[in-house]
């Protein structure tokens, strides 16, 4: 299984992502989206880059439980409540993003939304893996 990843010249260098990643001879797997909600249903961390450090985490445990690693992750999708906020902490989140996952970015986009299904929850992460 092989996961390459493309960035053109042609497009802004990307920060925190990759413009494209191509995937070959492995299984696919696609993870819910993930919330700082903690092993008993409850939204945990005050603000985006605690509750962005425990959505990552939730979505890298499903990811494993699988029997994948974070570089597996061929695409992430980040729904924000507040994408201001989120492009303010751009570089906190950053730091999150290569201590539990590494340098290898999938295919990101970040979507700004109204709300998420648990009210206090600010972030949600899904994301699709391709295992060898």
């Amino acid at each position: 299984m092989t996961l390459r990843r493309t960035n053109p010249a042609g497009l802004s260098p990307p920060t925190g992502f990759t413009h494209a990643v191509t995937a070959t001879g492995g299984r696919l797997v696609f993870l819910a989206g993930q919330t700082a909600l903690d092993a008993d249903g409850t939204v945990v961390g005050d603000g985006l880059p605690e509750q962005f450090e425990r959505a990552l985490a939730n979505l890298l445990a499903a990811l494993r439980a699988v029997g994948g690693e974070p570089r597996h992750l061929a695409r992430v999708t980040v729904y924000a409540t507040d994408v201001g906020a989120y492009r303010a902490h751009a570089r906190e989140l950053g730091a999150v993003w290569r201590r539990l996952a590494g340098r290898d970015y999938p295919a990101m986009a970040l979507v700004g939304v109204t709300r998420l299904w648990d009210e206090e929850a600010l972030v949600e992460l899904d994301g699709t893996a391709v295992l060898p």
